[in-house]
């Protein structure tokens, strides 16, 4: 994608991710080392107020990252980040979406969001990707 060839066009994407399962917060935890015990641990989970164990918030800060950099240049990502809004349970099957805005002179904004099956949106962001990054044309 250049400025003069211009590719981009609004619109939207989703990446349904797979469920939320012991063995991928498990992997999860190696990977990034976060192994805090209310990822890993029912009873820990528990006595923390909760049903059973619950996903990491960065896991879904990492899928939206997947799905931003299969959809666009990861050269031209200028920022992103996500509030996370709602928990991710046990079994959860989230979906990642992103919503592009028009293109504009210097770049595009990305609308991101993490959404479980049941309509809870559990994590709520944007990306900005700059055809000027670092005031190199892309």
């Amino acid at each position: 994608m250049t400025r003069e060839n211009p590719e981009l066009v609004a619109g939207s994407w989703a990446l349904q991710l797979p469920p939320v399962d012991r063995d991928v917060l498990a992997r999860y935890a190696s990977a990034s080392g976060d192994r805090n015990p209310l990822h890993l641990d029912t009873a820990a989970a528990r006595a923390a107020g909760e049903d059973d164990v619950i996903a990491h918030g960065m896991l879904s800060m990492a899928y939206l990252g997947r799905l931003l950099t299969e959809a666009f240049p990861h050269a031209i990502l200028a920022e992103w980040k996500l509030r996370f809004v709602a928990k991710t349970p046990l079994g959860a099957k989230p979906t990642a979406h992103a919503r592009v805005s028009p293109e504009g002179e210097d770049g595009f904004d990305v609308e991101i969001r993490t959404e479980l099956q049941d309509g809870t949106i559990t994590g709520r962001g944007g990306a900005r990707f700059s055809f000027n990054r670092h005031g190199d044309e892309i």
